[in-house]
């Protein structure tokens, strides 16, 4: 006889398990039944007071039955006792029309009239009635579930107020869990380094003996810091995505209230809701809403909230922290966050969330463009490379912009104009074509614009053009010279910018040279040029006569966040000269302008008249006019174009042979040697 197989018990599943869903309680149930059954008492009430149309007497009754016209009745008490008839009689006079409802009240006449009836042959019945039940039920229980649904409408007031009058000390953290939260890394793109640092946590909060076996300590807290739009609490969603551990949201406004010691109370109980379910991670968000610089309020040390944040301080690090708590903060203030809450053992690790790359824009723009219907030669990276500065947000807004449009105009599919045209409308505004420009006005504007575009084209330097417009978009955009940058860049040379400078006096330039006037069009421009040629001389040490030195800090006051003033650190004699250094690099550039559109102006008259023509230029039609003194044909430019990549390809299999070329030549001992000292390039680098 074979010995009988145990089943093995059940093995639970590695890691802590969320808390189900809570059952509705058991007041909201009643109170619901309690509506119920108000609402059917009330019919049943409203429906037996319809039933009855006429109303007689006692005596019009008893004519009735004598006369013979009751067909049939009963006889029945109300709430207070009181004995009545009902049914349906003949009318009056006539013997053979409808019935009609009658109610007759008798009073106490019980037996004479169950005599009177009888005698008469009239078919009535005496239904068996429970007098005191009836009472109760249609005097008493309506009363009391009108109370009942009122006290269940307070009561949910307060609670969504409050939650109670007792319990304002309580945290307002909300627990979020996988079936709740469909967010994960996945849906986050353009921020791969902040990825990997929260990834890190993450994998310590799955597995911590592969870090705590070499010693390592688990963060205890982690700042997202970066501008709006960034992706900082969409980072956030994706971490409560992806860990199996409890996640608990909450924002920091949620912290203040109107009553003192409120803030300080929530703090302690989330806390101590986080210790209850360690280990876990808490979600902070806008955190400088309650995390700015002490003794910077009104209120002094017994301000709220400061009183706030020392109890968030001695939660994240104090006399009686336990590990297992992780704080994960967002805010676009650091600026004006308390160093205590900045320092290693609170925030131990401080991520920045920057604007995104060119990789990073065509990466989030690739995200968001998987729910809608793109056109396949649409090219996502010539788009990011035309929204230098955009946030993830705005590049959200971007396609949600074009798909709009694409729509509007009946498309099956976003285009590369749809793209574009959203893309304007974000930077500088619609198109306000109402906006209707006399003769004299849209010339000065197409010269305007065609001198910026020429001289852009023409220094050195320069960034693509992409396109030229004449066309009023926004409050204070009548044009728009725009260029493509090839690749982000973090530092500008001396050359470029005053090619950019130059740049910036095309427009009023080509003013002075056709029409010999200037207009307030290029207050923009001016202020831009201002604004360059200042930093120039005064923050990169870029002017001749003054040399390589800084002039001027800038005094930012924590409480408005704001710059205020600015420290002049230096002589009133020094400030001439900044003054005079400023205004030369203006001149110059106006006069570096003004020769480049007269040499040139033919091609000015060029590019001034197409646009008057087709109010829209690409930058290749500039681009072609400075080269050949026309716009090429479409065949043309084929052309051209095979004949750049055949170039292009030429030049790399030219390098790539000069390199195994090298590789083939080399010694074995050549390392050794360059190992032994450094290169030029490498010691100046």
């Amino acid at each position: 006889m074979e010995p009988e197989k145990k089943t093995p018990p059940p093995v639970p599943p590695k890691g802590p398990q969320r808390p189900a869903s809570p059952p509705p309680p058991m007041r909201q149930i009643l109170a619901w039944v309690a509506v119920l059954g108000l609402i059917l008492v009330m019919m049943q009430l409203w429906r037996s007071q319809q039933q009855v149309s006429a109303e007689i007497s006692y005596s019009g009754f008893v004519k009735a039955v004598t006369e013979g016209r009751i067909e049939r009745c009963k006889v029945v008490s109300d709430v207070s006792g009181e004995n009545y008839v009902e049914g349906k009689m003949k009318p009056e006079g006539v013997m053979d029309g409808d019935l009609q409802d009658f109610k007759a009240y008798v009073g106490g006449a019980d037996e004479d009239l169950r005599t009177l009836l009888i005698t008469n042959d009239v078919d009535f019945s005496v239904p068996r009635q429970n007098r005191f039940a009836w009472q109760l039920v249609s005097s008493v229980l309506p009363v009391v579930l009108i109370f009942g649904l009122l006290y269940f409408l307070f009561m949910r007031q307060i609670r969504q107020a409050g939650h109670g009058a007792m319990s304002f000390g309580k945290s307002r953290a909300k627990m979020l869990t996988k079936d709740t939260n469909k967010v994960t890394f996945a849906n986050v793109a353009g921020i791969d380094e902040a990825k990997e640092e929260v990834q890190e946590i993450i994998e310590f909060l799955k597995d911590p003996k592969k870090f705590t076996k070499l010693g390592g300590r688990i963060p205890t807290g982690v700042l997202l810091m970066g501008p709006p739009g960034t992706g900082k609490t969409l980072m956030a969603k994706a971490i409560a995505g992806e860990a199996d551990v409890p996640f608990f949201s909450i924002s920091g406004s949620d912290f203040v209230e109107m009553f003192v010691g409120v803030g300080a109370s929530r703090v302690r109980d989330m806390f101590q809701q986080g210790k209850k379910n360690a280990p876990c991670i808490i979600f902070i968000d806008e955190i400088d809403a309650v995390g700015r610089s002490r003794f910077t309020g009104i209120g002094g040390g017994h301000d709220e909230r400061e009183q706030t944040l020392n109890a968030l301080l001695v939660e994240m690090d104090g006399f009686e922290t336990e590990e297992g708590v992780i704080i994960v903060a967002a805010t676009n203030r650091p600026d004006v966050l308390d160093q205590a809450l900045l320092r290693p053992g609170r925030f131990d690790r401080q991520i920045v969330i920057d604007l995104p790359t060119i990789d990073g824009r065509a990466a989030i723009l690739a995200m968001h463009a998987q729910g809608k219907k793109i056109g396949d030669k649409v090219d996502m990276r010539r788009i990011a490379r035309g929204t230098p500065g955009f946030s993830g947000a705005d590049l959200a807004n971007l396609l949600n912009e074009a798909a709009l449009l694409a729509a509007r105009e009946g498309k099956e599919s976003v285009d590369i104009a749809d793209l574009e045209e959203a893309r304007d409308k974000v930077r500088w505004g619609r198109e306000r074509r109402s906006r209707v420009l006399d003769a004299k006005e849209k010339r000065v504007t197409a010269y305007h614009e065609a001198g910026h575009a020429l001289v852009m084209q023409l220094v050195e330097e320069s960034e693509p053009l992409h396109k030229i417009t004449i066309i009023p978009r926004g409050v204070a955009y009548l044009g728009a010279t725009m260029q493509l940058p090839e690749k982000d860049r973090y530092m500008e040379g001396r050359i470029k910018l005053l090619g950019i400078l130059c740049g910036l006096m095309g427009g009023r330039v080509a003013e002075k040279l056709v029409f010999g006037d200037i207009t307030s069009g290029a207050a923009s421009d001016l202020k831009e040029a201002t604004r360059l040629a200042h930093l120039m001389v005064c923050n990169w040490g870029m002017s001749e006569k003054l040399g390589p030195q800084t002039f001027g800090q800038n005094q930012e006051l924590m409480f408005l966040g704001r710059e205020v003033q600015r420290t002049q650190d230096y002589s009133e004699a020094t400030a001439q000269q900044i003054d005079q250094e400023v205004s030369q690099l203006l001149a110059n550039a106006y006069e570096r302008a003004m020769s480049i559109l007269t040499e040139h102006h033919d091609k000015l008259n060029m590019i001034a008249e197409m646009l008057l023509e087709q109010e829209t230029l690409d930058g290749r039609d500039v681009e072609e006019i400075v080269e050949h003194d026309r716009v090429l044909s479409e065949v043309e430019r084929a052309e051209i174009d095979r004949e750049k990549e055949a170039l292009a390809s030429a030049e790399g299999s030219v390098s790539l042979s000069a390199s195994l070329r090298d590789d083939t030549d080399q010694k074995p001992n050549d390392s050794e040697a360059s190992a032994s000292e450094p290169s030029a390039g490498e010691g100046s680098a």
